[in-house]
C-alpha cells in the first residue's frame, strides 16, 4: 500500500526546512536579490564565482613549476639543515634573492630580537645560537673504531641539539647513566653529576629536571621512529621553562644519538657494567638577531592576504618543502599576472617566510595597522610528503571556533576542486595548535586555515631521515597549486564572490550541524531511564544551539571582503541564508525532541521531557568573573620556573586553555567561557577557576569583574 503524499500546506517547519536543505545539496537553489553589485572587470556571459575559482586553478596548474620549487626546498634545506642563527641569516638573504628573481616588490629581510629577553606577546624571543660541531664518542670499553663515534655535528647536523651549551674546550669524559622512564620530580632528585645522562624519553621535556640532577650533559636516544635505526631525532627545544633558550635557562650539552647507537651503548653496559663517553660540544649563545623574508605581489588596495611558511627547521619536509611550495605559488600567481593571464588582484598577497610563531609573532606586532588590513590567511607546515605512502593524506585544519570564517569553508571548496581531479584523498580537520595557524584568534582577526600533508612512515617527523630525496615533487605541486588558488582568489574577491563564498559556509554550516545533532540520537535510543533522557536532551539543544551560531558567524564573516559603506546593506540581503541555518538547527532539535519523546514512552512516560542542563561546580563562582587579556597570542608561561606554576598547563600548544583564552573577550564571564570551551573541545578536567586566577596573579591577564 503507498504511502501517503505530503503536500506543501501539510508540513511542519521542520519538514520544509529539510526540503531547503536537499534543494540546496542538489542545486536547486532559489535565486534573490541579495544586494550585491556586478564584479567591477567584465567577464563571459556563463561567468560564475565557482567557474571563475575552476579557471584560476587550471591557469596555475598549467604554469605552475615543480622542479623549481623542488630546488627552492633544496635550497632552503642546504643552509636550515644545519639549524643555527647564522645559517638561518643566510637563508633568509637567499630567500630574498628569490622573491626579487621572480618578480615580487618589497623583499626584505627583517631582523628580530634573539636576546632571550624580549617578550612579543608573552612568548620570550630566544638567545642566539651558532654550533661549529659536536662530537660523542666511546671511550671505554674499547670498540672498532667504526662503532667508536655516536654523533657527529659536521656529517649529521641533528647530532647535537639546538641551543645545546657548550663543553670545554676538551670535552665532558663521564660514565653514562641511563635514566628510566621517571617522572620529572623524580629525576631532579637524582644525583648526576659528573655523568652524562642518556633517556629514552624526548629530553626537552626533561630538561628543567635534568638541570637540577646535576648531569654534566644529555644524550637523547628518543626516536619518533625507532625502527628506522640509523636515523637521529633532532631536539629543537631546550629551554629550562619551554621551547626555546631564553636569558635565564641554563646551558646544558645534548647530543642525539640513533637507535642503532643507543642499543650498542646498552650492550656495552650489560657486558661491562660501566660505559665512559666523551661528548664536546663548540657553540655559543649570544644575543643577535632571528631573521624572517617578506615580499608581495602588489594589489589594488591596501588590503592584504598572507600566505606563511616557516624556516628555521633542519627538514626537507618539515619545513623546506612548505616554504618552497609558497614560493613556487607566488612565483605562479605573479607570472600569470604579469602575462595578464590573470588581472592584477583587488588585494596585495604576501609571503612570510619566517622562523616558526617567534618571527610570526614579531611580524604581527611589528605590523599592527598591516594586520588590521589583512583579511585571510593560509600556513604551510610539513606539506610535501610521499605521494603514496601512508601518513601523506593532505588535511587542512579549520578556525578557532571563536574565529569560524568563510575561509573554513573556502579552503575544502578549493581541495574538493582540484584534488577530486586527480583522485586523491584529502580532509578537514577542526583546529590545531602546533604552527602558525593562530592568526584567527580574536585579538589578531585573521582568518587562517592550516594546509598539511604530512611525513610518510619512513620520514619521522624532526629527524635526519627528513631529507630532500623524501620530499615528493607532486606534493609540492598539489599544494602550490591549493594555496595559489586560495590566495589568489580571496585576493580578488568581490561583491559576487562574497555571496557565493557565503553560499559554501551555509552548505557546510548544515552539514556541521547534523554532525552535532547525530550523536545525540544513538544516546537517545540508549538511554536508560527518564533522567537520562533529559541530559541528553539538554546537551543535544545545547550542541545544536552551538553550532548554529559558529555557522551563521561563518556566513557573516565574507562582509569583510566587502567595502565599509557596502557592510550593512549586504548584512540585511545575507539575514535569509542565516535564518535557514536557524530554521535548520531548529529541525534539528525538533528531531531529537521527537525521539526523545518516543523512547520515553517505553519507561512509561507521557509528559514532555523537559531539557536538563548541565551541571559544572565552578558555574557560581566562575559566573562572577570576566576575564580581560592583555596580549595577543598564547601564554607559554616561559618566563615562569616549572615549580611555580602549581600544576597549571603551559598554554603555548594546550587545545583546552587555549581555547578558554581565546573565548575570554572582557564581556563574557568565566562560566559562559568553560561553558563554549567545553563545546569546542569536549569533557575536560581543567580547574579553569583556578588557572585563571593564576593567570592574574602571575599577570598575565586582568579581571574586569570577580576575585
Amino acid at each position: 500500500m503507498p504511502r501517503d503524499r505530503v503536500t506543501p500546506s501539510r508540513r511542519k517547519p521542520s519538514q520544509r526546512a529539510a526540503i531547503r536543505l536537499m534543494l540546496l545539496v542538489f542545486g536547486l537553489v532559489v535565486i534573490f536579490d541579495f544586494g550585491f553589485t556586478e564584479p567591477s572587470a567584465p567577464e563571459a556571459p556563463d561567468a560564475s564565482p565557482a567557474s571563475g575559482l575552476d579557471r584560476i586553478i587550471a591557469q596555475i596548474q598549467a604554469d605552475l613549476r615543480p622542479e623549481e620549487a623542488m630546488d627552492t626546498m633544496r635550497a632552503v634545506y642546504s643552509t636550515d639543515r644545519w639549524f643555527n642563527f647564522e645559517k638561518f641569516g643566510r637563508t633568509a638573504e637567499y630567500l630574498q634573492s628569490v622573491m626579487r628573481q621572480i618578480g615580487l616588490e618589497d623583499a626584505e629581510v627583517v631582523r628580530a630580537p634573539a636576546d632571550g629577553v624580549t617578550q612579543i606577546g608573552f612568548w620570550t624571543m630566544p638567545l642566539a645560537w651558532d654550533v661549529k660541531a659536536g662530537r660523542l664518542e666511546i671511550v671505554d670499553p674499547p670498540v672498532p673504531a667504526e662503532s667508536r663515534v655516536l654523533a657527529d655535528y659536521q656529517k649529521v647536523p641533528t647530532s647535537v641539539c639546538e641551543w645545546s651549551g657548550p663543553t670545554p674546550p676538551d670535552g665532558i669524559m663521564a660514565e653514562v647513566v641511563e635514566i628510566p622512564p621517571w617522572p620529572a620530580a623524580k629525576i631532579a632528585a637524582t644525583d648526576l653529576r659528573g655523568k652524562i645522562a642518556m633517556t629514552d624519553a624526548n629530553p626537552q621535556d626533561l630538561k628543567s629536571a635534568l638541570v637540577k640532577s646535576g648531569a654534566a650533559a644529555v644524550i637523547n636516544a628518543y626516536s619518533e621512529e625507532p625502527t628506522l635505526e640509523d636515523a637521529r631525532q633532532w631536539v629543537n627545544a631546550w629551554g629550562d621553562n619551554g621551547w626555546a633558550f631564553t636569558k635565564t635557562s641554563t646551558p646544558l650539552p645534548c647530543l642525539s644519538i640513533t637507535p642503532r647507537g643507543a642499543g650498542l651503548v646498552r650492550r656495552l653496559a650489560a657486558e661491562h657494567g660501566r660505559v665512559h663517553l666523551k661528548a664536546t660540544v663548540d657553540a655559543r649563545l649570544y644575543s643577535g638577531t632571528y631573521a624572517y623574508t617578506t615580499g608581495v605581489i602588489p594589489g589594488a588596495t591596501s588590503e592584504e592576504v598572507l600566505a606563511l611558511g616557516h624556516t628555521g627547521e633542519e627538514g626537507a619536509g618539515d619545513n623546506a618543502s612548505g616554504v618552497a611550495a609558497l614560493v613556487e605559488a607566488m612565483a605562479t600567481l605573479n607570472r600569470l599576472i604579469s602575462a595578464g593571464r590573470l588581472p592584477r588582484p583587488k588585494r596585495t598577497i604576501r609571503i612570510l617566510a619566517m622562523p616558526e610563531m617567534y618571527d610570526s609573532m614579531h611580524y604581527i606586532a611589528a605590523n599592527p595597522e598591516r594586520i588590521k588590513r589583512t583579511i585571510a590567511a593560509i600556513c604551510l607546515d610539513t606539506p610535501a610528503g610521499g605521494y603514496d605512502l601512508a601518513g601523506s593524506i593532505y588535511t587542512f585544519y579549520m578556525n578557532p571556533d571563536v574565529a569560524s570564517s568563510y575561509t573554513d569553508a573556502f579552503i575544502a571548496k578549493v581541495a574538493d576542486r582540484y584534488f577530486s581531479k586527480l583522485g586523491r584523498a584529502w580532509r578537514w580537520h577542526r583546529f590545531g595548535t602546533g604552527t602558525d595557524s593562530y592568526l584567527g584568534e580574536p585579538t589578531i582577526d585573521v582568518p587562517t586555515v592550516w594546509a598539511y600533508s604530512g611525513n610518510d612512515v619512513n620520514t619521522p617527523h624532526h629527524s635526519s631521515a627528513d631529507t630532500p630525496d623524501r620530499v615528493d615533487a607532486r606534493s609540492l605541486r598539489d599544494l602550490a597549486i591549493v594555496s595559489a588558488g586560495y590566495l589568489y582568489y580571496v585576493a580578488n574577491a568581490e561583491e559576487p564572490q562574497a555571496l557565493w563564498l557565503a553560499t559554501l559556509s551555509q552548505a557546510r554550516g548544515y552539514q556541521q550541524i547534523l554532525d552535532a545533532a547525530s550523536p545525540f540520537m544513538d544516546e537517545t535510543a540508549g538511554a536508560s531511564d527518564q533522567g537520562r533522557l533529559g541530559k541528553v536532551l539538554g546537551e543535544a539543544q545545547d550542541r545544536i544551539a552551538y553550532s548554529v551560531g559558529r555557522q551563521t558567524q561563518a556566513i557573516y564573516s565574507v562582509l569583510r571582503l566587502l567595502p565599509e559603506p557596502r557592510r550593512e546593506g549586504a548584512r540585511a540581503s545575507l539575514e535569509p541564508m542565516a535564518r535557514q541555518i536557524v530554521e535548520f538547527g531548529d529541525a534539528q532539535s525538533d528531531r531529537i525532541r521527537v525521539a526523545v519523546a518516543q523512547r520515553a514512552k517505553r519507561f512509561g512516560v507521557t509528559a514532555a521531557i523537559q531539557p536538563a542542563p548541565p551541571l559544572d561546580p565552578e558555574a557560581a563562582v566562575a559566573s562572577t568573573i570576566v576575564v580581560r587579556r592583555k596580549r595577543f597570542g598564547t601564554i607559554p608561561l616561559d618566563d615562569l620556573p616549572q615549580d611555580q606554576r602549581r600544576g597549571y598547563p603551559s598554554g603555548a600548544w594546550d587545545l583546552v586553555p587555549i581555547t578558554a583564552l581565546y573565548w575570554c573577550d572582557g564581556h563574557r564571564n568565566l562560566a559562559e567561557v568553560i561553558h563554549l570551551t567545553r563545546l569546542e573541545q569536549g569533557p575536560t578536567d581543567l580547574d579553569f577557576v583556578g588557572y585563571f586566577r593564576f593567570l592574574r596573579d602571575h599577570g598575565y591577564v586582568e579581571f574586569v569583574k570577580g576575585q
